[in-house]
């Protein structure tokens, strides 16, 4: 029986071990629909939900919250990255429960990761912002939609590399899609098995239409967008997302990027009309 959330503010996970293999990267890259030949030697900056996974579900599994993460939504999420991430290096992930708010039966749980080298060196850190709850998700009565079939999916463009218009001017957009196997393919790269991704009845009991991609699958496409105007292996140093609404499988995504300053990108996931995600990218490697 799962206690009190808020008992759990300052709990920490870890350190797990992670080794950025290029077996674990290939499988990435493949999975987000990524440029493989870009990240030969590096890991791309999605990676990081890699290293999140690695420490989260220890949280979501803790007797004191498993209850509470039966329905769980990522809200948002906040990546900083502060040097190139090589493959082939051994590294060590510790999570943490940073906060947690409530309002009425949903909790609002700020979870913390910091991935590091065995020498200390610090590659990523990221803060993630989950709703949890025991019961549904506190919106109206959606309807419950049928299953497109397991393969299919809309355009999914690889990102290819672009020149930084001036502050004002947008960059080309880049349509992105998963289908409902492409989801399962990413939930086995990055160990993010809610449920809500590849279970329709999961996914209906918990308040939604029917399975739903993935948050930080959509995040690693913003940054796919982001980056392709920087070279090299760290083409980001921050990024804030916000999701709005979610994304079903085979559905067609497009994401612009706005230049809101020499280093800024204001990027949108939208489909049909609708924002999906929105975030702020800051560039690296310049």
């Amino acid at each position: 029986m799962s206690g009190d959330l808020a008992d759990l503010a300052g709990r920490t996970y870890g350190p797990f071990h992670l080794r950025t293999s290029v077996e674990k990267v290939e499988e990435f890259v493949h999975a987000t629909g990524d440029d493989p030949e870009r990240w030969e030697f590096h890991v791309p900056p999605g990676f990081a939900a890699v290293a999140l996974f690695k420490s989260a579900p220890a949280f979501f599994e803790d007797e004191d919250a498993a209850d509470y993460a039966k329905t769980l939504v990522h809200v948002d999420q906040t990546f900083r990255w502060h040097r190139p991430f090589p493959q082939e290096i051994d590294t060590r992930v510790t999570g943490q429960v940073e906060s947690v708010r409530h309002r009425g039966e949903m909790f609002f749980v700020t979870f913390t990761t910091r991935t590091e080298g065995d020498d200390g060196v610090l590659f990523v850190e990221a803060s993630s912002t989950f709703l949890m709850t025991e019961g549904s998700l506190p919106q109206e009565k959606v309807a419950v939609e049928s299953e497109p079939a397991w393969d299919e999916r809309a355009e999914n463009q690889l990102p290819v590399p672009v020149d930084l218009p001036g502050i004002g001017e947008s960059l080309p957009p880049m349509l992105k899609s998963a289908s409902r196997a492409d989801l399962v393919r990413y939930a086995g790269a990055t160990r993010d098995w809610n449920p809500i991704h590849w279970d329709h009845d999961a996914a209906v009991a918990a308040g939604l239409p029917g399975v739903i991609g993935h948050g930080l699958l959509m995040a690693a496409w913003v940054s796919q967008a982001a980056g392709r105007v920087v070279g090299g292996p760290a083409p980001l140093r921050h990024m804030r997302l916000r999701f709005r609404q979610p994304l079903r499988p085979g559905v067609q995504a497009e994401i612009s990027a706005d230049v809101k300053s020499p280093d800024v990108l204001a990027c949108v996931i939208r489909s049909a009309g609708t924002d999906l995600v929105t975030a702020d990218a800051t560039l690296g490697g310049r």
